[in-house]
C-alpha cells in the first residue's frame, strides 16, 4: 500500500483537478445558453426568408435558377464535391470531433473531386495531416459565431458554386437533438433543391399571402437566396457551437463524477495508511515500554 504522504498528494492532486473540471463546466453551461439563445433570435427572420422562397416556387414551379442547377451532365466520379467541415478549437469534448470527422471521411470515401472548408483548428490540422485538399484561405474559429462570419463564408461558397470550382457544397456540423444526443449531419447547400422548400416544412405562424416580383423572379431569388444560405450557415455555426460545449459539459461532469469516485477510493486507502501507521506506532511505544519494564527488574 502507498504511503499516507503520497495517498494525500494524489488526493490533492485530483481535487485540484475537479476544481479546473467544475469550472470548465460551468463556462460549458453559460456559453451553450448564449448559442441557444442566438439561435432562437434569428430563427423568424430566416424561417420567414425560406418561406419567400417557398412561395416564389409555389408561384412558378417550373422556374430555373442558377442556384438549383444540378449539373446533372456532370458525371459522379468527376464532380466537384465541397464540403464546410464544422470542428472544435480545442479537445475535451468527449467525441465530439470525432463524429464530425467520421462523417466527412465517407463523403471522401465517395466517387468525385473533394475540397473541404475547415472551420475549427483540430479539423484542420487532421485532414492537413491527411493530405486532403484543403482552402487554405478558409480560416475561421468556431469560437462565438457572428452573422458577418456566416456571409464571409456563404460568400466564398457561393462564389466557388457559381464560378464552378465545386459542383455542389456539403455543410458537416453537430446538431443538438436534446442535452444528451446530438448527432453529426450532412447537409447539402448547393445546388438548393425544391423539395427543400414545401411549405410543410415552414412553421404554421409563416403567413403566407400573395405576392408580386419585381425587377423578375430571379432577380429576387438572386438577393433572397444568398442571405437564406448566410442564415443557414449561421445556424449550423451556432447549433455546432452549442453541440460542442454541451458536449464539453458532458465530458467535464463525467470527469467530475470519476474525481469523486477515485477520492473515495483513495480517502479509503488513506485512512487505512493513517490506521496502520498509528497502530505501527503504539505496537512500538508498547515493545518499548515492555521493554523498559523488563530493563528495570
Amino acid at each position: 500500500m502507498p504511503s499516507s504522504k503520497l495517498l494525500k498528494e494524489r488526493i490533492e492532486s485530483i481535487q485540484d483537478t475537479m476544481k479546473i473540471t467544475n469550472a470548465m463546466y460551468m463556462i460549458s453551461s453559460t456559453k451553450m445558453r448564449q448559442a441557444k439563445k442566438k439561435l432562437t433570435d434569428s430563427e423568424p427572420y430566416f424561417y420567414g426568408l425560406q418561406g419567400e422562397i417557398s412561395r416564389i416556387l409555389r408561384h412558378i414551379p417550373e422556374i430555373e435558377h442558377r442556384y438549383f442547377d444540378v449539373r446533372e451532365e456532370i458525371p459522379k466520379e468527376k464532380r466537384k464535391i465541397g464540403s464546410i467541415v464544422i470542428t472544435a478549437d480545442k479537445g475535451l469534448a468527449g467525441a465530439y470531433n470525432h463524429n464530425i470527422v467520421k462523417v466527412e471521411d465517407e463523403i471522401l470515401e465517395e466517387p468525385g473531386e473533394h475540397k473541404l472548408f475547415v472551420v475549427g483548428e483540430l479539423g484542420r490540422h487532421y485532414y492537413a495531416n491527411k493530405g486532403v485538399e484543403i482552402d487554405t484561405n478558409f480560416l475561421y474559429t468556431v469560437q462565438k459565431p457572428t452573422m458577418h462570419r456566416a456571409r464571409m463564408i456563404s460568400e466564398e461558397v457561393i462564389r466557388s458554386f457559381l464560378d464552378r470550382e465545386v459542383d455542389e457544397v456539403h455543410i458537416i456540423y453537430t446538431q443538438m437533438q436534446n442535452a444528451v444526443v446530438m448527432e453529426a449531419v450532412n447537409m447539402q447547400l448547393l445546388p438548393l433543391k425544391k423539395t427543400s422548400f414545401s411549405p410543410l416544412q415552414i412553421p404554421a405562424e409563416i403567413h403566407q399571402e400573395e405576392i408580386e416580383m419585381f425587377p423578375s423572379a430571379e432577380g429576387v431569388l438572386d438577393i433572397m437566396i444568398p442571405n437564406y444560405l448566410t442564415g443557414v450557415i449561421y445556424g449550423c455555426l451556432v447549433e455546432a457551437y452549442a453541440s460542442e460545449n454541451n458536449a464539453r459539459m458532458t465530458a467535464m461532469q463525467s470527469s467530475t463524477d470519476s474525481a469523486k469516485k477515485m477520492l473515495q477510493d483513495l480517502s479509503i486507502q488513506y485512512n487505512r495508511a493513517r490506521q496502520a501507521a498509528i497502530t505501527q506506532e503504539i505496537t512500538e511505544v508498547c515493545s518499548g515500554a515492555k521493554a523498559q519494564k523488563r530493563k528495570g527488574r
